[in-house]
Order: structure tokens, then sequence, then C-alpha cells
């Protein structure tokens, strides 16, 4: 048996299949689950989250929200998901620039903490591009 992993936005179920592993982007670093994990609830950062199915990893950008893992089933609920499929490669890298050199010129808190979030964003987005390419 593996884990059932579903991943759900608001609007619609993104994913819903199985897999032997995955890694969650957690608030406080990265969280393997394996089949028999014990059970929690977790927020989840802005960042990419891997999929192994049939020793392939598989990256998405999750953006933020909660996971539940319960007998080897994975609930993600998130604001928004995207995969490599749905990232345009050039847009992306462009995206990440600007918004990298928005962070760094940032100048007071509410500026600041939002240029952090588009940053992350898109620091996520440009890294399952990246890693999509690896695979």
């Amino acid at each position: 048996m593996s884990l059932q992993v579903r991943i759900m936005t608001p609007d619609r179920i993104f994913l819903n299949e199985e897999a032997e592993e995955i890694i969650l982007p957690t608030n406080t670093g990265q969280m393997g689950v394996l089949k028999n994990h014990a059970p929690l609830i977790t927020a989840l950062d802005i960042g990419v989250m891997l999929i192994r199915s049939k020793n392939e990893w598989t990256p998405l950008a999750l953006m933020g929200g909660f996971a539940l893992v319960k007998q080897n089933q994975v609930t993600v609920l998130v604001n928004e998901a995207e995969s490599a499929e749905t990232i345009d490669p050039n847009e992306v890298e462009n995206s990440f620039t600007i918004a990298k050199t928005k962070l760094e010129q940032a100048e007071g808190q509410k500026q600041k903490v939002e240029a952090n979030f588009v940053f992350k964003r898109e620091r996520a987005r440009y890294q399952v591009i990246k890693q999509a390419k690896k695979m």
C-alpha cells in the first residue's frame, strides 16, 4: 500500500493520485512523508512539494495552506497549486528576477511583506521549472 495524495485548491481538486513518498514545504522546513506516517496536521509555506511515484519525482508549486496526514492519506489544502506543465519557463525566470529586485528595493514594513510574498511565490514557480528539467 502507498499514500493516497489529494491536493485541493478553493476551486478544484488539483491532484488525486497514489505516491510512495512526498516532501512538503512546511513553515519550519521540509517534511517527508512515507506510508504509515504518524497522524498530523501541519501548516504549509509557499514552496515546492515533491511527489515520488514509480521512482519518478514530480515537483509542484504550493502557495501556502495546510496538510493532514492520516491513515496513509495525505490531504493538502492550498490557496493555489501549479505544475511544471502550467508554468511558462520563459516568463517565470523574468518574473523571478523582477520579484527578487523588488524585494531588495522594498522600503517600509508593508512593502517588504508584500515583496517577500511575491518573491516566495515566484521562487517556488522557478524551482518547479528547474527541478522538472532535471528529472
